[in-house]
C-alpha cells in the first residue's frame, strides 16, 4: 500500500506557483500511489455546481480526475477555505470528508483531519466555521450566481494572502499551533491510534514516539505555498518529502 497526503495549497487560480508545481507533482504520482489524501484547503475558495467549477481550477480538477481514472483512489478533507466539495466530486467517485475520519492503512489506525478544530478554545472561529458549513449558508450561496461568488472569493483570497505574508512571513508556526497539535496527537495515541495526520498549520512536522513499545507517528503536512511538502506512506513507513522542481 502506497498513500500520499497533501494539504494547504490554497489555490486561487492557475497563475500561482503552487498550481504549476502541483500539476507536475500529480503527474509524477499517477499510476504510482494507491491512495491520494487531500487534507483540506487545497483550494483557497470553492463554489461550484455539478457541471461548473471556477475556470482557474479547471486544469487541476481535470488532472485529479485523470489520476482517479488511472486507479488512484482520491479522498478530499474539507478545510476552512474549501467546503461543499461533495456537490461536485461525489459524481466522480471521489470521497469527501467534511471533518475528521479514521483511516486504516495496512492495519495501522490513522486519525486524519484538516486540523482547524484542534484549538477548541477559539470559540469565535468555531461559531463562524459552523455558520459557513450550515444549511442556511449553503442555501444562501446557491442563490448567488457562481460568477459573482468566484469574483468576490478571488478578491478576498488575494487580500488574505497579502496580509498573511506581511504579518507572518508565510508561516503559521509562531501562533502555538504546533505544540497544541502535538498534545492533541498524544491524546489520540492514548486512544489507540498509530498515527495522527493534520494540515492547517503550514509547518511541516513529523514526530515519532515509542509508546508501550509501539511506534506512533504525528504529522503536520505543511503547505504548497512555501514548503511544497507532502507525506508518503509506503511499506509501513511514513516519510515527509518535499517536491523538488525546476522553473
Amino acid at each position: 500500500m502506497k498513500a500520499v497526503f497533501i494539504s494547504d495549497a490554497h489555490l486561487n487560480g492557475s497563475a500561482c506557483d503552487g498550481y504549476r508545481y502541483l500539476m507536475r507533482f500529480l503527474d509524477s504520482i499517477r499510476g504510482d500511489a494507491d491512495e491520494l489524501f487531500i487534507v483540506g484547503d487545497f483550494f483557497d475558495f470553492w463554489f461550484s455546481d455539478r457541471d461548473s467549477v471556477y475556470p482557474g481550477f479547471y486544469d487541476i480538477v481535470e488532472k485529479l480526475l485523470e489520476i482517479k481514472k488511472s486507479g488512484t483512489n482520491i479522498s478530499f478533507f474539507e478545510g476552512n477555505h474549501d467546503f461543499f466539495l461533495d456537490d461536485y466530486f461525489a459524481q466522480y467517485g471521489i470521497k469527501v470528508f467534511p471533518d475528521e475520519t479514521v483511516i486504516d492503512l495496512d492495519g495501522k489506525k490513522l486519525f486524519v483531519s484538516h486540523g482547524d478544530t484542534v484549538d477548541d478554545s477559539n470559540t469565535a472561529y468555531l461559531l463562524w466555521r459552523g455558520f459557513l458549513r450550515s444549511k442556511l449558508f449553503y442555501a444562501i450561496q446557491k442563490k448567488i450566481p457562481l460568477s459573482v461568488l468566484w469574483r468576490v472569493s478571488g478578491i478576498i483570497s488575494r487580500i488574505s494572502r497579502s496580509r498573511g505574508r506581511s504579518n507572518s512571513g508565510g508561516s503559521r508556526s509562531s501562533n502555538g499551533l504546533v505544540p497544541r497539535m502535538s498534545t492533541f496527537a498524544m491524546e489520540k495515541f492514548k486512544k489507540g491510534f498509530d498515527a495522527v495526520v493534520l494540515g492547517h498549520c503550514h509547518h511541516p512536522t513529523l514526530e515519532r514516539h515509542v509508546i508501550n513499545n509501539n511506534m506512533k507517528t504525528f504529522v503536520i503536512l505543511g503547505d504548497w505555498i512555501s514548503h511544497y511538502s507532502y507525506l508518503v506512506y509506503d511499506g509501513g513507513e511514513f516519510m515527509m518529502e518535499r517536491y523538488h522542481f525546476t522553473h
